[in-house]
């Protein structure tokens, strides 16, 4: 072979190699993130973006300077002793939040899941280390529900009053408001879910990395709910005057902002929903192994908006059935669940989902007193038009 054959054969050997290796991905930017792939997001985007839904962040305050989020944040409130503002943010943490939610990506700053939404900032914190000493969860969480927030994001843990935010929950569960808080990043110590994460009628978000695994820092219990995306995730890494990166670790704070932000899709695009029906879709659609209805370390799986907005799954089933915290429902005084009907017609929309609290023991025809009470009735229905039929004869 002659060189200038085996120049044109190597040629067409690294030709071919090249047609037919597989395209590398593009690096993650914080205008596209990996899991804007996962969740088809500018397919969702066709949809719904998140307009007329309003996510409370219940955090360190919201910066509104920011490019990405110029026009996102509505006024809210200062609740700290410090009394600088809602859009006062030291640590930059409610920010980061605000931002993995309702960013616009202007000027290279961080691209939101739900771009559309009102972000309604509560400030209860000063600082990043102050995590379990000024805050006032059950003073915000109230507050967000009487200023018309549908969602509530709580990206932070610590002390707080049990009673107290027992009554904010409650509070909640009645004026149809659903509350996403992170489990915590103590898996690798105490492994311990923290309040409000804790306590029941708040949707407890566990963080995985861009292979769906549960990160070892994510908290672990019964109480989780759903997982989200929490590593390789958008954030300012020289702090707000800095430029947007990519943040290694983003922990449970950015995975309850993401779950947050999935809710506010879903329900913008179906805003006849109630947050029963909005979590029951979330939990129907999420992401799990086939042979596996939830575990402690995802709860029921991680959100997945698209298979709801694009694809239509999901059944939202009975709008006032709880798919999750029924019985801590039906126990509030007043109850916010109403009380069941009876129908005459079974509606399948009621049927529980894999893995979800099951819907009330259904009773066996042979221990039902219903067909004797109606058998009755017919009876002496019977006997009473019979003898108003002979005594209508016998006056004839």
């Amino acid at each position: 072979m002659t060189p200038t054959r085996r120049a044109l054969a190597t040629t067409l050997a690294l030709t071919a190699a090249l047609a037919t290796a597989p395209t590398a991905q593009a690096a993650d930017t914080p205008q596209h993130p990996w899991y804007f792939d996962t969740l088809r997001v500018e397919e969702m985007w066709q949809h719904t973006t998140g307009e007329g839904i309003t996510v409370a962040v219940i955090d360190s305050g919201v910066d509104p300077t920011l490019p990405e989020l110029q026009g996102q944040v509505l006024d809210g409130t200062d609740l700290t002793a410090a009394q600088e503002g809602a859009h006062i943010d030291v640590s930059g943490h409610g920010t980061h939040m605000a931002s993995l939610i309702a960013g616009t990506g202007k000027d290279a700053g961080i691209q939101g899941l739900a771009p559309g939404v009102s972000i309604l900032p509560v400030r209860t914190l000063v600082d990043s280390i102050n995590f379990s000493g000024d805050e006032r969860f059950s003073e915000g969480i109230t507050y967000a529900i009487e200023s018309g927030a549908q969602i509530i994001n709580i990206s932070q843990s610590g002390s707080v009053s049990e009673e107290e935010l027992a009554e904010a929950t409650s509070l909640a569960a009645r004026h149809d408001v659903l509350i996403f808080a992170g489990t915590g990043n103590t898996g690798e110590s105490d492994n311990r879910v923290a309040a409000p994460a804790s306590f029941p009628g708040v949707i407890a978000v566990g963080a995985v990395d861009r292979g769906s695994e549960r990160v070892p820092y994510s908290s672990s219990g019964p109480q989780v709910s759903l997982a989200a995306p929490g590593n390789d995730v958008p954030g300012h890494c020289d702090g707000l005057a800095g430029s947007a990166c990519i943040v290694n670790e983003g922990g449970t704070s950015s995975a309850t902002a993401l779950a947050s932000a999935s809710a506010a899709l879903i329900w913008s695009q179906h805003p006849d929903w109630t947050k029963n029906q909005v979590l029951r879709v979330m939990l129907n659609t999420a992401e799990r192994p086939d042979d596996q209805r939830r575990d402690d370390y995802t709860g029921y799986g991680i959100v997945r908006p698209d298979r709801v907005i694009v694809d239509g799954d999901g059944d939202p089933g009975d709008p006032d059935s709880p798919p999750i915290f029924r019985d801590w429902e039906a126990g509030l005084v007043p109850p916010a669940t109403p009380e069941p009907t009876l129908e005459t017609t079974p509606d399948d929309s009621t049927e529980p989902a894999p893995g979800l609290e099951a819907e009330a023991a259904a009773t066996s025809d042979d221990s039902s007193p219903l067909p004797w009470i109606l058998g009755g009735t017919a009876a002496v229905l019977f006997v009473a038009v019979t003898g108003w039929l002979l005594l209508r004869r016998r006056a004839a």
